[in-house]
Formats: C-alpha cells, sequence, structure tokens
C-alpha cells in the first residue's frame, strides 16, 4: 500500500480530454465560459457553479469555496453575509480572483475581477427564494465571528423562528455580490503537463485574446 508521501509524488496521470483549438477573436469569454458552465451541467459535473473565491486584507491573502447564483451584465453574482470575513475584505479591497476547476473534465476557469454589490431588488429575490431554514440561518448566524458554543447558534435560530412565524425578510447584513471580470483564463489538461491556456484580457473596451505557456 503506498503512503501518503507515495500518492502526492505520483505524477503519472495524463490529462487527454480535450484540447483548446484557436479562439475567435469575435468570441467573448462570457460567451465561452457559459459554453463551459452548460457543458459542465451536462456532463453531471459536481456541484459544477463551486468556485475559489480569493480576496486579501493588508497583503494576506484568504480563500474560500462559494457558489455561483446568477449572471448580471455578463458579471458573475454570488450572496454572503456582508459582515463575514470575505465581506469586510471586500470593503477593503474590491479586487478578487475566481478559480473554477471540473476535474472530470480536466478544466479550470481563472477569473480576475473587481467586485460591486448586486441591486436590493436582486437580493430581495434571490433570498425570498431560500428555503426556510437558510433564511433563518441568514439571521442567526454571526457569519465569521467567535461562536462559543453551538447551543448560543440554536438559541437564537429558536428565537427567530418565533420572531419570523410567516414571512423571513432579508437581514440588511445579507446580500448578493458580482464580480466585473477584467481577465478570464481558461486552462484545458493536455497529455505530458503541456496544458492549453488561453486568455481574454479587458483593454479598454475590447478583449485581447492570447496563449500561455503551460
Amino acid at each position: 500500500m503506498k503512503n501518503l508521501l507515495d500518492i502526492l509524488r505520483d505524477d503519472h496521470h495524463q490529462f487527454s480530454k480535450g484540447e483548446l483549438e484557436k479562439i475567435s477573436d469575435q468570441l467573448k469569454p462570457f460567451e465561452l465560459f457559459q459554453e463551459w458552465l452548460n457543458n459542465a451541467v451536462a456532463e453531471k459535473v459536481h456541484e459544477p457553479n463551486a468556485f475559489i473565491l480569493a480576496t486579501s486584507y493588508k497583503d494576506q491573502p484568504s480563500t474560500r469555496i462559494v457558489y455561483l447564483k446568477d449572471y448580471l451584465n455578463d458579471g458573475l453574482v454570488f450572496y454572503t453575509n456582508y459582515n463575514s470575513q470575505k465581506g469586510h475584505e471586500i470593503a477593503a479591497s474590491n479586487k478578487v480572483a475566481m478559480q473554477f476547476f471540473w476535474y472530470k473534465l480536466e478544466q479550470q476557469i481563472r477569473i480576475e475581477g473587481v467586485v460591486e454589490k448586486v441591486p436590493e431588488s436582486m437580493s430581495d429575490a434571490y433570498f425570498a427564494s431560500r428555503p426556510r431554514e437558510s433564511q433563518i440561518g441568514a439571521w442567526a448566524s454571526h457569519q465569521s465571528e467567535k461562536l462559543e458554543n453551538r447551543t448560543d447558534l440554536s438559541d437564537r435560530i429558536k428565537a427567530l423562528h418565533l420572531k419570523f412565524p410567516g414571512v423571513v425578510p432579508r437581514p440588511p447584513h445579507w446580500g448578493g455580490f458580482v464580480v466585473i471580470p477584467h481577465l478570464y483564463e481558461f486552462w484545458q489538461g493536455r497529455p505530458s503537463r503541456l496544458h492549453d491556456r488561453i486568455c481574454f484580457q479587458k483593454n479598454g473596451n475590447q478583449w485581447v485574446v492570447f496563449r500561455k505557456n503551460p
């Protein structure tokens, strides 16, 4: 049986699921993003809308997994507690990075951009579509703050069910962010680690297309 170090050193996987031929200068990166995401859904990739979100504060980066929930003017929308760690970091610097990885397809999409809040009406509509328990949880969780014990959270949940016996309003500290990209990188695994990497970089109102070395 291999030990952990042997497994980590095992470099024999050969990427062979696809390749990226020349990309038309007329193709918009958001269109290609949608094409890849739709294909990931069709191929039944587990949680295809999950991505890594990177933020930073005082030169200290942090990451977490969040979920893509919508599009807005070619921007990518996710929802969170604005008082969370990522919410505070975004308030300090609106520059973020995103990364989707679909192992089954041997594909990645890396995105860099800036963040702004979505319209409140959009946050209201999405919050109203969530299950009641998730709505209550958005009120109950003081996200990213220290929690002395689970009983405190449970007590808050019970109290909130009593406070909101019917419709649960959206908390003012909870809502959506939209990432407006200025860089997309589409990565397709290739044999011998000679991966295809095609980038779209915003230059004014135009997208400049180029390849990167693997």
